[in-house]
């Protein structure tokens, strides 16, 4: 059965090379590769979810700059409804211009993120939440997050809410109350938190019922219903590892809706490491067979 989601957050425009290595002072280098998307979290876990076979809403900050319109383009491929929260704005989208090292997979990136085009709340569309089932909330768009959360945890709706915890922001104090589900990175460390032992009880502290840390290639380490485990990764050669923590929020949201919470962790890496595998945030999409990606929940 077809799934909805709202994901809340960043939309860039990501400017992506495969090049030997990253330039040094005063170096120009000539890229082997390159490949243009919309970026940010939000918007790459919104692209999974709809590529999985469901329905995408992404609410953020588009605006009317003509460099938007590659944003649009992209997105529309892939069948994600954008909600602009400030369609009037004329300056240009967040670009981010990003380097992928050829034979390791790692990325060097620079950006803007959001900072600096907060949305006012009051330009939350009121039916929102309608016919949604599922909300993914990456931390670009606090005080709009804020209300979405809030939103979705009333009683007659109860709309699972998930985090993306790439890394901490100021003001996710305010929406972790609302939280089913927080997915965070190795990189995810509240205040006074030194390692991952204080950030499960830092999250435990607002009654969060399922947590869990990702560590990149290696196990995810995850809380539910006060059992912990670990969830290992699929072993591969990466060829380019950008994106991968925002394919697998999308792919969680998918998942999650069919199966309980390590199940849906394990799934969701199989998406994230087969993505891995292959240059550029959508190239992956081209090449895979999701039936080979499938694990057998009875295995």
């Amino acid at each position: 059965m077809t799934k909805s989601a709202l994901f809340v957050g960043l939309i860039t425009l990501d400017l992506i090379y495969l090049a030997e290595s990253p330039p040094q002072n005063n170096q120009k280098l000539v890229a082997n590769d390159y490949t243009v998307a919309a970026g940010g979290p939000a918007t790459n876990a919104s692209v999974t979810f709809s590529y999985l076979g469901n329905k995408s809403q992404l609410l953020g900050v588009l605006g009317s700059h003509p460099m938007t319109q590659l944003i649009v383009t992209d997105l529309e491929n892939y069948q994600v409804k954008i909600i602009d929260l400030e369609p009037s704005k004329e300056t240009s989208p967040p670009v981010s211009s990003i380097i992928v090292t050829q034979g390791t997979g790692e990325r060097a990136v620079i950006s803007i993120n959001a900072v600096k085009t907060q949305a006012d709340i009051n330009s939350i569309p009121a039916n929102i939440l309608d016919n949604i089932d599922i909300v993914l909330i990456d931390g670009h768009q606090m005080a709009v997050s804020k209300i979405i959360a809030e939103k979705a945890k009333n009683k007659n709706k109860n709309i699972p809410v998930v985090i993306d915890g790439g890394s901490w922001k100021a003001g996710f104090a305010e929406i972790l109350p609302f939280v089913d589900y927080a997915i965070c990175s190795a990189n995810f460390y509240p205040p006074d938190c030194k390692n991952q032992a204080d950030v499960f009880q830092y999250l435990q502290s607002f009654k969060i019922p399922h947590i869990a840390i990702t560590h990149g290639e290696k196990q995810i380490e995850y809380l539910t219903d006060q059992t912990r485990g670990f969830i290992n990764v699929p072993k591969i050669q990466s060829v380019d590892t950008l994106g991968a923590g925002d394919i697998f929020h999308g792919a969680f949201c998918h998942y999650i809706l069919q199966n309980n919470f390590p199940q849906s962790l394990e799934l969701a890496s199989n998406i994230a490491a087969e993505a891995c595998k292959y240059f550029g945030s959508r190239r992956w999409m081209k090449q895979l067979s999701i039936v080979n990606c499938q694990l057998s929940i009875d295995q």
